[in-house]
């Protein structure tokens, strides 16, 4: 017996393809979940563009709980849901550990609930890490100043509602001009295109995934006490700034975000139902530019890194 699953194959174009390869064991706090639908993400696809034969990709899935945990944990058989896992979570079937799994109610789609688990994770958390380490740490951003670059990426797009929705101002930064509309629909009251960061300055709280020469530009603009929460480098990771002007405008903080790391405190399951409960109520609205089969996953994949589209993609799996 096999099920099929996404793995690199370097001798493929994009280096991935849909193998048999053995079904999952699930351990003791493990359910079976059949998978219905994936989500990509950069990171991943980079991953697998230098990964060795055979390795399994895939951090975002929604499908059906087919066999529940043995320890009684998590949710019963036939439960729809959305989990995570740390990798090879693209395949029919998946064992993953009941602390990283969410129920979803009718209302959300395996579509939907398959963009949560990595970009919205990140955009939640990095919110709540900026914003306080109190019991409410998102009630901490009503009428603050909130400023999230690269806006108009996954975790850019969801951060942006999820501020806007605890009561922040949000600022959005994109790099051209014709995706101000397109972050605008994702709630920013305000938008710069380019690194002119002062114009809406000082920020209590600031989210980068960009690096290069726009942190620099963003620590410069923090209000004091001000947080700024990094969680990629797209524009270059070796980076300088001014440590003088860090330091001397009183209790700034800079924080290196990992989704990986921050799991190990909290687990996915907590942030994932909360997501998906906002998603439910219609106060998230994942932005879906391109649903296809997951036999196209080479192609979407190849389109992904060359940034073919700006919202998430989404692959349903055939029976």
């Amino acid at each position: 017996m096999s099920i099929r699953a996404v793995v690199v194959d370097p001798n493929v174009p994009g280096r991935l393809k849909i193998d048999r390869v053995a079904p999952p064991v699930a351990l003791p706090n493990e359910a079976i979940v059949r998978v219905a639908a994936i989500s990509l993400n950069r990171g991943e696809v980079r991953r697998a563009e230098s990964a060795a034969a055979g390795w399994r990709p895939g951090w975002d899935l929604a499908g059906t709980i087919e066999t529940a945990a043995r320890d009684g944990s998590g949710f019963v058989a036939g439960t729809r849901v959305v989990g995570f896992l740390a990798g090879g979570a693209w395949a029919e079937q998946v064992a993953v550990p009941t602390n990283a799994l969410a129920a979803l109610p009718d209302a959300v789609s395996f579509a939907a609930a398959a963009t949560l688990p990595v970009a919205g994770l990140t955009a939640l958390l990095a919110l709540e890490r900026g914003g306080s380490l109190l019991d409410s740490p998102m009630e901490r951003l009503r009428q603050r100043s909130v400023l999230i670059t690269g806006a108009s990426g996954g975790v850019g797009y969801f951060a942006c509602q999820l501020a806007a929705q605890a009561g922040a101002i949000v600022t959005a930064q994109v790099r051209r001009a014709e995706l101000v509309d397109f972050v605008k629909t994702a709630h920013a009251h305000q938008v710069i295109v380019g690194n002119g960061f002062d114009r809406y300055a000082p920020y209590d709280l600031a989210l980068d995934s960009v690096g290069g020469d726009v942190l620099p530009a963003v620590l410069a603009q923090l209000a004091p006490d001000g947080n700024c929460v990094i969680f990629g480098t797209t524009a270059g990771a070796n980076i300088t700034f001014n440590a003088a002007q860090f330091y001397g405008k009183g209790g700034l903080n800079l924080y290196g975000f990992i989704l990986f790391h921050e799991l190990k405190k909290q687990p996915a399951a907590t942030g994932l139902a909360r997501l998906v409960k906002l998603v439910a109520d219609g106060v998230l609205v994942p932005h879906i530019d391109v649903e296809a089969t997951w036999i196209e996953i080479a192609q979407i994949a190849q389109q992904l890194t060359d940034r073919q589209f700006l919202g998430k993609a989404v692959l349903h799996l055939q029976s």
